[in-house]
């Protein structure tokens, strides 16, 4: 068995989240929240933010961090246990290019509703809920946009 660690974003602009369109070699791959693997030396903020950075173009703040998922998946010759730590995240606006080299062909903000839709797994529709509840209960509050210390 293989231990992976990825870190990502539910990155949140207006009210509206970011999504990522996948495309591998013209198999469906579907829509998806930016994330991606720890480099050696990182923080877990860091790989988040740089992931989405890498993956979106967007440029975010942490806000908080969500939770974390957990999933496997098979490879060739092994298991691969993967864990995905996730922190809402405040892009500086609606701006996204999607990184081609890891096959992203399409990128954008949509409203939760249609966000939640979309996306094609359901891990990820469990974390997008869990952050757009508290993205909504700051807001509530006021204090959204307000960078808050874990």
């Amino acid at each position: 068995m293989i231990e992976a660690t990825s870190c990502g974003g539910v990155v949140i602009f207006r009210g509206k989240i970011l999504l990522l369109y996948k495309n591998y070699k013209n198999k469906y791959e579907g829509w998806v929240l930016p994330k991606g693997t720890v480099e050696e030396g990182e923080e877990y903020p860091q790989t988040a933010l740089r992931e989405v950075l890498e993956e979106s173009g967007a440029k975010a703040t942490i806000i908080k961090y969500v939770g974390k998922s957990e999933y496997s998946f098979s490879v060739p010759e092994d298991i691969v246990e993967k864990d995905v730590h996730w922190y809402l995240m405040m892009a500086d606006s609606y701006y996204s290019k999607p990184q081609r080299e890891e096959f992203f062909v399409d990128s954008g903000f949509y409203k939760y509703h249609e966000a939640f839709h979309l996306l094609k797994f359901s891990n990820e529709k469990q974390i997008l809920e869990k952050a757009y509840n508290e993205y909504l209960e700051l807001k509530k509050n006021n204090k959204w946009g307000i960078r808050k210390n874990d």
